[in-house]
């Protein structure tokens, strides 16, 4: 079952929403996008389509600046209010499915500030599907000083060619949070995808994703 849905934020601002809901779903994933691109990219309607067979729900939704129709990314405090928003609608969505949050990218950043700020998200756990540790290029670490306080498991799902997450710095990061757990993709960039001479291919990529998140949420299931 696909679903589409408006999502209220405050005042008269209004975002747009899709659920994807297998009828034998175990869980759910609220995923949010990226900066460059909104919730209908086709790596979010990839990776939904392969968590939705792995029994997995998906709950997305646009930010406000991409419901806009793009222009600059909203400040931070807006877009930690949508996922917030956009964790209390899930719910009501699917009240009988254990929630979990995260996204691509940007969303995966700001979920993780949503969580680590009170009141916090009521979700099991985190998935980041390329937690943007510092921009192109520019090795740094201070994206992730909030991490330590974020009192929720964390998935940090890394490719090693990602040039917005040097692998050395985002394994130091992650080594000091006890609830995180970090799986490397080989060859993946931080869209996720590979070079032809790697040997793999962007579907093997995405069904790596796909399992290990997979996994990683059956296992804080009661």
């Amino acid at each position: 079952m696909s679903e589409n849905g408006t999502l209220m934020l405050s005042g008269d601002v209004a975002v747009s929403t899709i659920l994807d809901r297998p009828a034998d779903a175990g869980a759910l994933l609220v995923l949010a996008h990226g900066a460059g691109a909104g919730m209908r990219h086709h790596f979010m309607e990839r990776i939904t389509g392969e968590l939705r067979s792995r029994r997995v729900a998906v709950f997305r939704y646009q930010f406000p600046f991409l419901e806009r129709g793009k222009g600059r990314v909203d400040p931070a405090p807006v877009l930690e209010q949508t996922v917030r928003a956009a964790v209390v609608a899930a719910h009501e969505a699917a009240p009988d499915l254990p929630v979990f949050a995260g996204g691509k990218s940007l969303g995966g950043r700001m979920s993780s500030r949503a969580a680590a700020l009170p009141p916090g998200l009521d979700v099991r756990g985190l998935v980041f599907f390329g937690f943007p540790l510092h921009p192109p290029r520019r090795p740094a670490t201070e994206r992730a000083a909030h991490l330590a306080d974020v009192p929720l498991p964390m998935l940090f799902l890394q490719g090693t060619r990602d040039d917005l997450a040097d692998l050395e710095l985002i394994r130091g990061v992650t080594a000091g949070l006890p609830l995180a757990t970090l799986h490397v993709v080989e060859a993946a960039d931080h869209g996720f995808a590979v070079l032809k001479r790697s040997g793999r291919t962007g579907e093997e990529v995405l069904q790596e994703l796909a399992d290990t998140a997979t996994t990683w949420i059956s296992e804080r299931l009661p």
